[in-house]
């Protein structure tokens, strides 16, 4: 549970700085759970650089969330089980992994404005 939940922050940071708004995702928080799940680690200070599996489920989130919708629900789903992770790591991420995102990176983040 505790896994989950930090994983949820990854993601918060993550896919933060890919939302939008919406309302019907097709993305659910299993799918981003499962793509951040290996960022989690390096997430919590372990670790000079993320994992090639961080990496490449940052990369498979960063096209499944499409949509409005997606944006919104991962942006939430993440924000639901923020804490355990240390917010400056989890922002170094996407540049770590070279995966281009256009939003401040927080877990303060407001997903009905992303």
């Amino acid at each position: 549970m505790a896994r989950t939940t930090a994983t949820k922050l990854v993601l918060v940071a993550l896919v933060a700085a890919l939302l939008l708004v919406a309302s019907d995702a097709a993305i659910s928080c299993g799918q981003v759970s499962s793509a951040l799940g290996p960022c989690l680690s390096y997430a919590r200070g372990n670790g000079a650089s993320p994992s090639a599996a961080c990496c490449s489920g940052v990369r498979r989130l960063a096209g499944q969330v499409q949509t409005a919708a997606d944006k919104k629900a991962a942006c939430l789903c993440i924000k639901s089980a923020a804490g355990g992770v240390k917010e400056g790591t989890a922002a170094e991420i996407p540049s770590k992994c070279r995966v281009s995102v256009p939003y401040k990176i927080s877990s303060t983040v407001n997903c009905n404005k992303i």
